[in-house]
């Protein structure tokens, strides 16, 4: 097997835990209130909190608005998020190469 098969199979099983760990072991998350929302509750100011601008968006509370079981929307809204963080870090990391290419070729 060659490095280049090697690293993209590699890859491709990073990618696979990833989304695995994002979909479906995120269904045994705590359902426990966060760290904020715990000590806004004991220093007894939790019901002064506003909901936040984003609020009804469609990935708002860990969750897919619109999908009925409360499983499944949190398993697809952390495959949605896997997905988005790898196509915009991804995006940035060829830009970066381009112009670090760009820049090499002029002699700067």
């Amino acid at each position: 097997m060659t490095a280049a098969r090697r690293s993209r199979l590699f890859w491709l099983i990073g990618l696979g835990v990833t989304l695995v760990v994002a979909g479906v072991i995120s269904w045994y998350a705590s359902s426990s209130p966060d760290g904020l929302e715990s000590a806004a509750e004991q220093a007894g100011f939790l019901g002064t909190a506003r909901d936040s601008a984003v609020a009804d968006s469609p990935l708002a509370d860990y969750a897919v608005a619109g999908v009925g079981s409360e499983r499944l929307s949190g398993g697809l809204a952390g495959v949605v998020g896997v997905v988005v963080t790898l196509l915009l870090a991804g995006g940035l990391a060829l830009l970066l190469r381009r112009r670090g290419r760009a820049r090499a070729g002029t002699g700067d």
